[in-house]
Formats: C-alpha cells, structure tokens, sequence
C-alpha cells in the first residue's frame, strides 16, 4: 500500500462514527466515580509505510515503572501546560520516548478519548510516519520499541475478551497479542474502535 492510499484509508477511518470508551465498558454495572478529576493525556497511534504493509509502533514500558509497568503502549503521557493539547503531548513524548522526530510525523486527526482507571482521559491522535526511523528508547521509562502490522491490530477477529482478578472481582478487557507481546487494555481498546472504524 502506498503512503498515499494509506492516508486515504486511515482518514477515511477518521471519518466514520466512534464512542468514547472507558477501562471499565466491558463490565457491564461498573462504572467510575462521577465527577473524578481526570488528567488530559496524549498517545501517538503512528503507523509508518513498509515493503512489507504498514506497521504501527509501540512500547514496551518498563518494569520499574509505577503505572502499568512492562506493559505494552503507545508512546505518549500526560498534557503539560507548555504542550498544545493531546496532540502536543502526544508529539513531545513520542520525541522523548522512542526519538521520534515531529517533523517526521504528519497528524491525521484524533480517535475517540478513553477514560483509564487511573484517572486520565486519554486522547489517541492518530498519526502517518513519513520516513523510517531508528528508535531510541527513554531510559528507565521505555524497555523496547518494536513494531507490529497494522493489518494485526485492525481486524476485528484477531481481538478477544478477557479478564482477571481485579479488587475481589472480575475486571474484562479486550487483548490482541502479537507474537511475544501481549498487547491488552487501554492500548487494546483503542486498537478495537480503530479496528471497528476501518471496518464499517
């Protein structure tokens, strides 16, 4: 696919109707406490053109990390007063994460906001990487940057629901491992309504 027909494909997803989605909308009766404050985040959904099809990257986050820690995500974090928006942010940490230049990103639009269960309210900004690039991952922060197809992560049939033990019941989630990753939760649930968009 082309970079140019890749576009036409991921914006036309941007187009289609989507939900907000929340940590907890797969466990039907639980809900998060109104009115919580939530912080604005911002995650880079990058996808960058191959010889081999379009790859989407992502992160291992480190296990000495106190939220979420080793486990798979999109580069991104919390909005600073000195970034414009989620798509600032998004921008900024995908520089600091994997050494993503701005300037190699062209920003397609952003999906539909999904509400963590640590309180932020995540916006995913959906992004085409120009060129290739060597990724450098932040020390003490990121364990591994690798890529997975997008081709993986958009259909609808590769995703399950599963769940765990969580607070003395049960926590549902959708999952979509990719080889040695297991790829789950927020990053998975954003994957799904981008999976959903792309197939309406």
């Amino acid at each position: 696919m082309r970079y140019r027909d890749l576009r036409h494909e991921l914006k036309a997803a941007l187009a289609r109707s989507g939900a907000a989605s929340s940590d907890f909308d797969l466990d039907h009766g639980v809900a998060m406490t109104p009115g919580r404050p939530l912080r604005e985040a911002g995650v880079l959904v990058g996808v960058l053109e191959t010889d081999a099809g379009p790859d989407l990257v992502l992160t291992k986050r480190s296990s000495a990390l106190k939220h979420h820690p080793g486990q798979i995500s999109f580069p991104g974090g919390k909005v600073e007063p000195t970034d414009q928006g989620a798509m600032g942010a998004a921008l900024r940490e995908a520089k600091e994460e994997i050494g993503l230049d701005p300037a190699n990103v062209e920003v397609l639009g952003a999906l539909d906001s999904h509400e963590t269960v640590t309180g932020f309210t995540m916006r995913p900004v959906l992004a085409l990487i120009r060129a290739d690039f060597t990724p450098r991952a932040e020390p003490g922060e990121v364990a591994e940057v690798f890529r997975v197809p997008l081709s993986h992560v958009t259909d609808p049939a590769r995703f399950s629901v599963q769940s765990r033990a969580w607070r003395g019941g049960r926590r549902h989630y959708f999952a979509v491992p990719f080889g040695p990753y297991y790829i789950w939760g927020a990053t998975a649930r954003i994957l799904h309504g981008l999976a959903e968009r792309m197939h309406k």
